[in-house]
């Protein structure tokens, strides 16, 4: 009712009119949110293929078994998909881990390096560890370099400038993230997908992701792929123009999204990141350390007491998604580029992940 409401108000488009609504802080009314927790309405069982992973490499991937698994889908979403949380016990703070340690490394990379010397950012997790792990409550103490990070890319680097992809700006994809990635993609009838660009998202509690379609890959018939890890957020799945009010719905730790053939390029967006809903520091799901009886050819690692004491404290306030794709086709190439130096330009700030910014006090540019 809400979101009709608002097309019919008419001057700025629908999607962003419900962005700002639910962009506000004192927006407490959440009950037009999906949450796939509790079914109903609008969502229904979504089928998957099962015999298309084994148990076993789902156990290698630190997922339960796909017969385990609940997947679901939206009226009016086709080809969109939701899997509550699949993750064995422990197997998200692999992930998280990964994320604030390993993939901000060089030669990927992220948003410090459009203002930081090379030297400054080569290793984020270092520089910021013990000041993570002293960290106090009050909102006024020095952020980290992890914490002023707000997007890493890994394997076809994405130019923000340019919004392509380029053959000449690549670095190998994480080799576990990539097995990540098949299982899950073969789980939802994508078999033979191949992960080769990823873009991570750090968000804070002031954070939100603009409204866009990834629209970038050379091949749209591979789907989309979304991971989330630590507080929860809204998310909000539009139509194929703006005009077309969006669907909002919970995302929390755990969860997976799949975009493919219609949904692969419709609008979407984050407008708001929350507290997980158990009102505890962290979801309950992260509490939980790693079972001791995984197969010896998992991706998955042990995490350290010591580096989740530090992951721990960075996501009490924060979230962070992974969104996988497959840029290229079998057998496709990159179009030819005049004017290329064979060097792969770093990108500029992120133009739709914005973040409200304590000392300016600027309005974030919701597109």
């Amino acid at each position: 009712e809400m979101a009709a409401a608002l097309t019919r108000e008419g001057g700025e488009d629908a999607f962003r009119r419900l962005f700002r609504l639910y962009r506000q802080r004192d927006a407490s009314d959440l009950r037009g949110v999906v949450d796939f927790s509790v079914p109903g309405g609008q969502v229904f069982r979504s089928q998957l293929s099962i015999s298309s992973v084994s148990d076993q490499d789902a156990y290698r991937a630190g997922l339960q078994p796909v017969s385990q698994w609940k997947a679901y889908g939206l009226n009016g979403y086709p080809g969109f998909i939701f899997i509550p949380n699949p993750f064995l016990p422990g197997c998200q703070r692999h992930w998280v881990k990964q994320c604030l340690k390993l993939y901000p490394q060089k030669p990927n990379v992220c948003n410090l390096d459009l203002h930081m010397a090379p030297e400054k950012t080569i290793d984020l997790w270092g520089q910021s560890k013990e000041q993570l792990r002293r960290k106090g409550s009050s909102k006024w103490e020095p952020r980290s370099l992890l914490e002023k990070l707000r997007w890493v890319t890994l394997g076809y680097h994405y130019n923000w400038n340019t919004k392509k992809y380029s053959a000449n700006h690549h670095t190998p994809f994480p080799s576990d993230l990539a097995f990540l990635s098949e299982q899950v993609a073969a789980a939802c009838g994508f078999r033979g997908f191949q992960a080769q660009a990823g873009i991570l998202n750090y968000y804070h509690f002031d954070s939100s992701l603009g409204i866009h379609v990834d629209e970038s890959e050379l091949d749209h018939s591979r789907p989309l792929l979304s991971f989330s890890f630590g507080q929860s957020s809204i998310f909000l799945l539009g139509g194929l123009k703006r005009e077309e009010a969006p669907t909002a719905m919970f995302m929390h730790s755990g969860d997976i999204m799949v975009m493919s053939g219609f949904s692969r390029l419709l609008y979407h967006a984050v407008p708001r990141v929350l507290p997980n809903p158990e009102g505890t520091a962290l979801p309950s799901c992260l509490d939980q350390g790693l079972s001791s009886d995984l197969p010896v050819d998992s991706v998955i690692e042990h995490t350290s007491d010591e580096d989740w004491q530090v992951c721990a404290k960075y996501l009490q306030s924060s979230r962070i998604n992974m969104t996988i794709r497959q840029v290229l086709a079998e057998g496709q190439k990159f179009p030819e580029e005049s004017g290329t130096n064979g060097k792969g330009q770093a990108p500029s700030e992120d133009s739709h992940h914005q973040e409200n910014s304590r000392a300016k006090r600027h309005k974030p540019n919701t597109d």
